[in-house]
């Protein structure tokens, strides 16, 4: 049973085949760019290549795109290529192998304006239900590619989950403001309360996906950690957010003084991951519970596998103004 991995050289292809190849399972990864876990270099908008790199597959995680950062340093024609073709061209390939499960990673960040309320509202509850709202071509390509996935999935029978994945990538924030008030560890951490996940509990939920696909024929699932908040919190959540995680864990002030961190004054969203959870049989490990206590025993809090990874980058230059360019 071999599964085709997409994007083997990026931060989550790479701690998928890790995860498969420690497992002893027969993983074939493939990206444009080579590395050792990569087996076939090539672009999955070649459909020769992805043909030919699917043969014998029986599952697919189709991780490979061009994400937010290379929003400005590609144009619109290199993303639908990329993001829309590319991933058509797997689709294709994988209903003509018989492929019995694929699982397409997508992103919380194409739901874009529906993630950022007005002035003076509460912080936006974001579930499944809420319909994206795509804010550039980022965005626009995964929601495009989210819709090719149901398409196949309903005409062809291809079973196939979408994750929406909240952020897993260990770089600084692409926010010079954040970066200057914050140390990455200080807002992943933060993070982990409403919009992120590591990543060895994102490649968990990849696994689960991809054993439930089957059964599940069509799904999209947002995927983060587990929020400790309820719907009831989103409007002091939006005025202090301090407020409302002291109440639930009183001893944060003393956990964080100690390492000279703090917390957000606000927060303007909060992912709801529960259906992953219920439907999925996915057990995050690593919450906002799990840093503070690390934080008590004086542990590091980021998996074993953020760790072997760690920062990759998006691009093959150096940029002066942050880890990426940012468009305004």
């Amino acid at each position: 049973m071999t599964i085709l991995v997409t994007g083997s050289a990026g931060h989550l292809g790479e701690a998928l085949v890790r995860r498969l190849r420690a497992d002893g399972r027969d993983v074939r990864g493939i990206d444009i760019k080579p590395s050792p876990f990569t087996d076939h270099v090539g672009s999955i908008s070649d459909e020769a290549f992805v043909r030919e790199a699917m043969q014998g597959a029986t599952g697919v995680i189709h991780s490979a795109t061009l994400h937010k950062p290379h929003v400005a340093t590609h144009s619109k024609r290199q993303f639908v290529d990329t993001n829309v073709a590319g991933t058509v061209a797997l689709l294709e390939a994988a209903v003509a192998q018989r492929v019995r499960a694929f699982v397409f990673t997508s992103t919380t960040s194409a739901f874009g304006a529906a993630l950022s309320p007005a002035p003076g509202q509460p912080a936006a509850w974001i579930d499944e239900h809420v319909v994206p709202v795509p804010k550039n071509i980022y965005g626009a390509t995964k929601i495009a590619a989210e819709g090719m996935c149901e398409l196949v999935a309903r005409k062809d029978g291809l079973p196939v989950l979408v994750l929406r994945t909240s952020r897993f990538f260990p770089e600084d924030d692409d926010n010079a403001g954040v970066r200057a008030e914050y140390g990455t560890a200080n807002m992943q951490a933060n993070e982990l309360l409403y919009r992120r996940a590591d990543i060895d509990d994102i490649v968990e939920a990849h696994l689960c996906a991809l054993a439930k696909a089957p059964a599940l024929g069509f799904g999209r699932y947002i995927v983060s950690a587990p929020p400790p908040f309820t719907r009831a919190d989103v409007a002091a959540l939006r005025t202090d957010a301090p407020a409302v995680v002291r109440r639930l864990f009183p001893d944060v002030d003393t956990l964080y003084a100690a390492r000279g961190w703090k917390l957000l004054p606000s927060l303007d969203r909060v992912y709801d991951s529960h259906r992953a959870v219920r439907d999925l049989g996915w057990q995050p490990k690593r919450d906002f519970a799990h840093v503070l206590d690390c934080l008590r025993r004086g542990e590091e809090f980021r998996s074993p596998m953020a760790l072997a990874i760690g920062k990759k980058g998006y691009h093959d230059e150096v940029f002066a103004d942050g880890p990426y360019p940012v468009t305004p």
